[in-house]
């Protein structure tokens, strides 16, 4: 069944799997970002609501640290709960599971460090500027090992990354929690892909035997290329191809079905041969690992090296794209508004 959809989602005009959403998730975002700053008091929304040309806009994390815009901690039950609907218009079904089982994941942490500063309600809500049909505004959802940023301009949403899950701990291993492993198919595909290469295939794609500490771009503005090598998507088997399309499509399917069609678009645009997997770090599981998948307009990276290998830090970016900057630039030079304010 999985190579059967797999070989259904590069035919042209077909979707990927697994997002249940069906129509540009902009409106739905629109109005659920409008309820939500509604309820909220001036103070609370002189705090959440930045302008859109801020520089905060840029800046991400994935640590717990210090944050702008409103958390979870400050808001009322009604409150919270707008801003949990708006999470939904923004993610996928898949994807708003994975980020609110992340959250859930500090009460975890809470007990395995015995520590108060792991805090599910540190989880936070930012706009850069109002809401709005026309115009360009912006938003993002960021606590521990959650990263989401969306950009929208006269209601197109040009911009859903950097795209950033971790879990810590991978799998849980005691309490109320055991087995629940956030990240799994993250996790397995890759592994499932790497073993089941030749010996020439992984002289390829295994670029080292140790992994970094982290995923090597860490919260940097702007996604570096990283180095052409590893195994190409037009070397692999069927097979092969068929798992490294089911890895990517993990990414893709923690958007609403119509960004994930996008950004497939996107890449069978660009073409799949030259898509690159590369490995680095053992092959076995609590081993520490690594893996990258790059293509011409997208990166995505994994590790698992912290924690004894029991620590996931993974990310989507898009080269040029993130916070949609490319089509925010395009927006400038075309806008009529924009080409008057640049003659004076």
């Amino acid at each position: 069944m999985l190579q059967l959809l797999l070989t259904l989602m590069l035919l042209p005009g077909l979707a990927v799997t697994g997002a249940a959403q069906t129509a540009p998730p902009t409106a739905t975002m629109l109005d659920a970002a409008r309820t939500f700053l509604a309820d909220l008091n001036p103070a609370q929304k002189s705090k959440a609501v930045l302008p859109f040309n801020s520089e905060e806009r840029f800046r991400w994390f994935y640590t717990p640290v210090a944050r702008k815009g409103i958390p979870f901690k400050e808001l009322s039950a009604s409150q919270k709960l707008a801003g949990l609907e708006l999470l939904r218009a923004g993610l996928s079904e898949q994807g708003y599971t994975k980020a609110e089982m992340i959250r859930k994941f500090e009460d975890v942490l809470r007990e395995l460090e015995r520590s108060r500063e792991r805090d599910p309600d540190l989880y936070f809500f930012t706009f850069f500027g109002e809401p709005t049909a026309n115009g360009a505004w912006g938003w993002r959802y960021e606590g521990h090992h959650c990263s989401q940023n969306w950009t929208i301009v006269n209601g197109k949403l040009i911009g859903s990354s950097p795209q950033f899950f971790g879990a810590n701990p991978a799998e849980v291993r005691d309490g109320p929690m055991k087995g629940t492993r956030v990240l799994s198919a993250e996790e397995d595909l890759g592994r499932s892909l790497v073993k089941s290469l030749s010996t020439a295939q992984r002289v390829e794609a295994v670029l080292s035997v140790s992994a970094p500490a982290d995923i090597v771009t860490t919260n940097q503005r702007k996604a570096a290329i990283q180095e052409d090598k590893g195994i190409a998507y037009g070397k692999l088997s069927q097979d092969q191809q068929g798992t490294l399309l089911a890895l990517i499509e993990e990414y893709l399917n923690v958007q609403p079905q119509a960004e994930a069609r996008q950004r497939l678009d996107k890449i069978r645009q660009a073409g799949f041969d030259q898509i690159k997997f590369a490995w680095m770090g053992g092959l076995e599981k609590d081993e520490g690992h690594y893996y990258r998948v790059q293509g011409s307009t997208f990166l995505i990276e994994y590790d698992n090296t912290q924690n004894n290998a029991n620590h996931i830090h993974c990310v989507w970016r898009d080269f040029n794209g993130d916070w949609g900057e490319d089509l925010l630039a395009e927006h400038y030079r075309n806008s009529p508004h924009h080409r008057r304010a640049n003659a004076h």
